[in-house]
């Protein structure tokens, strides 16, 4: 029985390498240099997809994979529901915020909000009591409050750099964000023998 882990390229990939190591898991190619989407590694019972990050648990629920590496972001906009979620890898750690110019007054009680986490920040606006527009983009979302195109926006920030070059400032936190493990509920209870050892060696990890 062959396992499969799907991951995305970049920072969680990178990142997740280290925990993948020491549970004898290392790719046999470097998606960097190679345009495979699948690859075999050391462990002769598992092999890593290399996919999308918003694909992740798209992959897993649907049993495309039997277990993910994905940030709680992607995690939350999917709705995870249909996934086991057994590790909180704390890899690719930053905060999902929003973010506005410096010294904006308060938000009012109908905003126009920009983000690429449309059902994250529909959950959120409604906890408060805010009738918020969401405007969905893909990316520079800097420039939607620079432009008039919405009040604030909401958004991953890790150094706030990108933000303060704007004139704009993180506001308020909406939940920190790491990577996650996340299994496939039908494949856990199937090959539950060969999956536990793995979540195990991970955990052993994490706590040196």
């Amino acid at each position: 029985m062959m396992l499969t882990i799907a991951v995305s390229k970049g920072r969680i990939y990178e990142d997740s390498l280290p925990l993948l190591k020491a549970a004898g898991i290392v790719p046999l190619d470097d998606p960097k240099t190679s345009r495979k989407l699948i690859l075999r590694t050391t462990h002769d019972k598992v092999r890593l997809v290399i996919i999308r990050a918003t694909d992740v648990p798209t992959f897993v629920e649907y049993g495309a994979a039997d277990l993910g590496i994905a940030g709680k972001d992607v995690l939350l906009e999917h709705g995870a529901e249909g996934l086991y979620e057994p590790l909180d890898l704390g890899i690719a750690r930053c905060r999902m915020m929003t973010a506005g110019y410096v010294d904006a007054p308060p938000l009012g009680r109908r905003i126009r909000v920009a983000t690429k986490y449309v059902k994250t920040a529909k959950r959120y606006f409604a906890s408060l009591g805010i009738q918020a527009e969401i405007i969905k983009l893909y990316g520079a979302m800097e420039l939607a409050p620079l432009v008039g195109l919405a009040d604030c926006i909401v958004d991953l920030v890790e150094t706030g750099n990108t933000l303060k070059a704007n004139g704009l400032e993180p506001k308020e936190l909406i939940c920190e964000i790491s990577s996650r493990l996340v299994v496939n509920k039908a494949s856990m209870k199937i090959n539950h023998h060969i999956i536990q050892p793995l979540i195990d060696q991970f955990e052993t990890t994490l706590k040196r």
